[in-house]
C-alpha cells in the first residue's frame, strides 16, 4: 500500500486492484507493517507481487548517496516494507510487477542507483511530471527489440503517461533497460532470465481499461502468477 504519514493511514488507488481483477487475479493489500514474521506469512500466501507507485521518493541513503536539492519527501516506513517484500519475493522467485516508485525501489534493492531529480541533474531532460488528467499520454517510450515490453506493446514505441521526477541511473545487478523516453530516461527494466519481473516508470493502472499495453502487461503478470 501507499502511505499518508500525516494521518498514519495506508491506502491505494482502486485502479491497481481493478486492473488485476479484470486480468483474472485476486489482489490482496499488504499493510505497511515492517515485521518480518508478518511479511513472511503474507508472502507465503502470495503468488506474485505488485509494487505500486508512491508520493514519496526512495531514501538515497539506501543507494549510498546523501540527499540533494530536488529530492522529495522520503517515507522510511514505505522504504523498509518495500525492501522486506522484495527480499522475500526474490528469495521465493515470485513474479514481480514494479510501477514507478516500485521500479525505482527494485533497482535500488538490486544495488542500482537513482537520479534524485531529473530537472536538476540531467541537462536537457524533458518534463516528466505531467498535470491532470493523470491518464493522458504525455510522451513516447521506445522499446528494446526482443524485450517482453516490446512483445506486449506490439510496437517499437508508444505514448505513455508520466508522473515522476526521479529515474533509474545505474542499473542494479541482473537488470536491463528495455524502454526509454525521448530524452534517454529509462522507462522500463526487466530481469535477465525466465522469471516474469518487469518494472515500468509510467502508471499502466491509470486508464488501463482503454490501454492495450496496460491490459497486456497485467494479463501477462497474472498469467505468470497462476503458474507459481
Amino acid at each position: 500500500m501507499r502511505c499518508d504519514p500525516e494521518r498514519d493511514v495506508g491506502y491505494l488507488a482502486r485502479d491497481y486492484a481493478a486492473a488485476l481483477v479484470a486480468a483474472g487475479g485476486a489482489p490482496v493489500h499488504l499493510a505497511l507493517v515492517p515485521e518480518p514474521e508478518y511479511i513472511c506469512a503474507a508472502m507465503e500466501m502470495a503468488a506474485g507481487v505488485l509494487l505500486p507507485g508512491s508520493a514519496s521518493d526512495v531514501d538515497p541513503r539506501l543507494y549510498g548517496q546523501e540527499r540533494r536539492a530536488g529530492l522529495g519527501a522520503v517515507d522510511e516506513l514505505r522504504d523498509r516494507v518495500e525492501m522486506m517484500v522484495l527480499r522475500e519475493a526474490e528469495r521465493r522467485g515470485l513474479p514481480l510487477l514494479a510501477i514507478c516508485y516500485g521500479m525505482q525501489a527494485w533497482n535500488v534493492f538490486r544495488g542500482g542507483t537513482l537520479i534524485q531529480d531529473l530537472g536538476r541533474e540531467r541537462s536537457g531532460a524533458m518534463e516528466h511530471e505531467q498535470r491532470l488528467p493523470r491518464g493522458e499520454r504525455w510522451h513516447k517510450v521506445r522499446f528494446a527489440r526482443g524485450s517482453l515490453l516490446a512483445e506486449l506493446a506490439g510496437a517499437e514505441e508508444l505514448m505513455v503517461n508520466s508522473h515522476h521526477h526521479q529515474a533509474v541511473d545505474r542499473l542494479g545487478t541482473g537488470l536491463r533497460a528495455t524502454a526509454w523516453a525521448e530524452d534517454g530516461t529509462i522507462e522500463g527494466i526487466e530481469e535477465r532470465g525466465e522469471r516474469f519481473a518487469v518494472g515500468v516508470q509510467w502508471h499502466p493502472e491509470v486508464g488501463w481499461a482503454h490501454d492495450r499495453l496496460a491490459r497486456a502487461l497485467f494479463a501477462r503478470f497474472v498469467e505468470a502468477c497462476k503458474k507459481v
